[in-house]
């Protein structure tokens, strides 16, 4: 068992997510950055659907009620397990009753703690995965929250010590394709224009603040699709890209949609940092 000390802003559960339910208007959801989701799930000898906890800009204090083989991935932070320091990717044995604080990222936004046996809360239509647009899945973390850990498998652990990290990208550029109404808009829309992301971005979307896009269409249009990564554009022309908790239908343009391996990339993005986009 793992018990929740503080959550921070934003602690929840996820694993790989929930496909196939968008016609009942609920979205895959699942960990925001998949690659380092997985990544954690690897170096603990987890299977890949093995639920882990995601962090939103630490804050994330936990006690191991029982010993524990762990690791943290994604957005790099501060970290110590009982007052001594930890490293990104660099698996963990935790004694029982050790504290783990993880404190908020140098840069980027979410980090991952995986647990060997994974996160063993009750599946939502097949998930563990925390919806926070639609309420679907084990709730936000709270203080006070116990989470069970699943048995651990009779598999070898891996036997790997630190995982050599890239450094994050000073200015991250999304690779582009076009969406189901890029003729809505210029040719030249998203080249070379400068973004900035808002303070109200989450896991829900990306709200860009920047030059608006021109429209060459101005008339109104029934709600369509959305899928990760679709970037749409409200009235005032700021568009917005969509996560992993993006609504199933919008009722706005979607002029372009951002590469599925880029995803992991505007997960990471955080109030402040600056983007662009690149048409493939």
């Amino acid at each position: 068992m793992i018990e929740v000390i503080a959550a921070g802003p934003l602690a929840t559960v996820q694993d790989r997510g929930r496909p196939g339910y968008a016609a009942l208007g609920v979205s895959r959801s699942g960990a925001a950055d998949r690659g380092a989701a997985a990544l954690a799930n690897r170096l603990v000898g987890n299977d890949r659907d093995a639920a882990i906890v995601e962090a939103t800009l630490g804050g994330l204090v936990v006690r191991f009620d029982a010993p524990a083989f762990a690791v943290l991935t994604g957005a790099a932070a501060p970290a110590a397990l009982d007052g001594i320091g930890l490293a990104m990717a660099a698996p963990f044995h935790a004694r029982a009753g050790a504290v783990l604080r993880v404190g908020t990222p140098r840069e980027g936004v979410r980090t991952y703690l995986a647990v060997h046996g994974g996160i063993d809360v009750p599946p939502v239509l097949g998930s563990r995965a925390t919806d926070v647009l639609t309420g679907v899945g084990p709730p936000p973390l709270v203080p006070g929250d116990v989470l069970p850990v699943g048995a651990a498998s009779a598999a070898e652990l891996p036997g790997v010590d630190l995982v050599p990290l890239r450094a994050p990208a000073r200015l991250v550029v999304l690779r582009v394709l076009p969406g189901p109404r890029h003729d809505w808009f210029g040719p030249d829309a998203l080249s070379d224009a400068a973004y900035e992301v808002g303070p109200a971005s989450n896991r829900t979307a990306l709200r860009l603040s920047g030059p608006p896009l021109p429209r060459l269409v101005d008339r109104e249009l029934p709600s369509e699709g959305l899928v990760p990564g679709a970037v749409q554009v409200p009235p005032d022309g700021r568009p917005v890209v969509f996560l992993v908790d993006h609504p199933v239908t919008g009722g706005y343009p979607v002029p372009f949609v951002v590469c599925d391996a880029d995803l992991d990339l505007a997960a990471q993005l955080r109030p402040g940092d600056p983007v662009r986009f690149r048409r493939r």
